[in-house]
């Protein structure tokens, strides 16, 4: 064997001058322990935009007094919650619902039936009775064209199905309707109205935010098939049509008489001041607010809120993935239509009176569009800052637009002898081009919102 041969036939044996594979080598650095969770950065933007809030709130409480700013601010605390239901079905699963107006109406109506006093006039009638007959008949007439529906299913043709669904619906409809035009002209002739339940306001609210979720299913399983422009159609002349039905039924709702006095959850203003009242009502909605923002901080993190947001990204995706496009978009539907009624309701009881007719599409479904984005559409606490700040300049706006137009009428008096009138009108109508000319400047400068929805992403 050759020595050639010898030395590769022997093991390797390390050189002094290279360190083994066991030791470290000198001039490698010392491996380092890995360092810890990154430290987050105060959050600058939301503490600028917080603080600049809360100055505009101290000016309004030194200018305008404690009892009226402390109003302004329970509305506001209740405009949040209807905001916060917006933000979960636009921002959370891109759903743009222009029907708000009709839930906040719903909400409404429940707190007031629920909590005035109970008409003796009407319980000691035969109308109870001849009314729940009504509603029988109505639910009969349901189930009789629901059971039609489903004929097909025992080798009905379908043409013969949709056929006698529908002449049994048109049967039923005028014979029901009928019925009940006659029941609640007796109401309204005999007694005015049905009256109320006399119970606890806070139990309307609940069945409140109930109805308005049932109702929000109904819609939902009906519309959110469609393209976004077109449920924006659906559910704005959904709200329309909820707001004629109160308006119109006077032996329920008393129509255009309104309904007042109605009751708080707290301690009556008579009793210990409109500013402790105000204070107690306030500290309620506070704590909702804390409650709902909790549970929706809780879901938007939660495998269901990655869940819808994937959804609303790219629902192809979703889909493929296996996931219920529908039964998902559903359920963030009627999640937020259960905000907007119980905001609703509590709204309608801080003011006192239910009106069916002062529900208006600027006050309860524009105004709280241009929370949401103002303050950003899927961030809670943008859409809290939109909210308490949108409303102070909508409150605000029309007695600085008086003090100005008071301001240049002084001068045009002096200068031209112009003195115009009625300048408390034409000072409301100032709030309009003021919050139009806010939103205009947030979609030019801040089309995101000004705190906009921040979405973690991972490698």
């Amino acid at each position: 064997m050759t020595a050639s041969s010898q030395q590769q036939s022997s093991p390797q044996q390390p050189s002094p001058q290279q360190p083994s594979p066991q030791q470290p080598s000198p001039q490698q650095p010392a491996p380092q322990r890995p360092a810890g969770p990154p430290t987050r950065a105060l959050p600058a933007r939301e503490l600028l935009l917080f603080g600049g809030l809360a100055i505009v709130v101290l000016a309004v409480f030194a200018t305008m007094g404690p009892a009226y700013s402390t109003r302004m601010l329970v509305e506001a605390s209740c405009y949040a919650i209807l905001a916060l239901g917006l933000t979960i079905q636009w921002g959370y699963a891109g759903q743009f619902n222009a029907g708000i107006m009709g839930f906040v109406a719903l909400g409404g109506f429940s707190a007031t039936f629920f909590s005035i006093p109970v008409n003796p006039e009407f319980w000691a009638s035969d109308l109870p009775g001849r009314l729940g007959w009504v509603l029988l008949a109505m639910v009969a007439v349901t189930a009789i064209v629901f059971g039609i529906s489903r004929l097909d299913r025992i080798g009905v043709p379908r043409l013969l199905r949709t056929i006698l669904a529908v002449v049994a619906g048109l049967v039923g409809y005028l014979v029901v309707i009928s019925w009940l035009r006659s029941v609640t002209g007796d109401i309204e002739s005999q007694v005015e109205f049905i009256g109320g339940l006399g119970l606890p306001v806070w139990l309307g609210w609940i069945v409140g935010g109930a109805l308005a979720g049932g109702v929000g299913y109904f819609i939902g399983h009906i519309c959110l098939g469609l393209r976004s422009d077109y449920l924006v159609i659906a559910t704005l002349g959904i709200a329309e049509i909820i707001k004629a039905f109160l308006k119109n039924s006077d032996w329920l709702t008393r129509g255009t008489a309104t309904i007042s006095p109605l009751p708080w959850p707290v301690s009556d203003p008579g009793e210990v001041g409109f500013l402790t009242a105000r204070a107690l009502y306030l500290s309620v909605t506070v704590v909702m607010i804390a409650v709902i923002f909790f549970l929706l901080h809780r879901a938007y993190h939660a495998p269901w809120g990655r869940m819808i947001r994937a959804i609303r990204d790219n629902e192809v995706s979703a889909a493929a993935m296996g996931k219920s496009i529908n039964r998902r978009r559903q359920e963030i539907f009627v999640f937020g239509c259960i905000l907007m009624g119980i905001g609703g309701a509590a709204l309608t009881s801080f003011n006192g009176l239910f009106d069916p007719q002062g529900y208006l599409p600027l006050n309860h479904t524009f105004l709280v569009l241009v929370m949401v984005i103002l303050g950003g559409p899927g961030n809670n606490l943008g859409t809290l800052f939109g909210a308490v700040l949108v409303y102070v300049i909508w409150i605000m706006s029309g007695p600085m637009a008086l003090a100005v137009m008071h301001a240049v009428t002084a001068l045009g008096a002096h200068w031209f002898d112009w003195q115009p009138g009625n300048l408390d009108s034409r000072a409301l109508q100032a709030r309009v081009f003021v919050i139009g000319l806010l939103i205009l400047l947030v979609l030019r400068f801040a089309p995101r919102g000004l705190i906009p929805e921040k979405v973690k992403h991972h490698d």
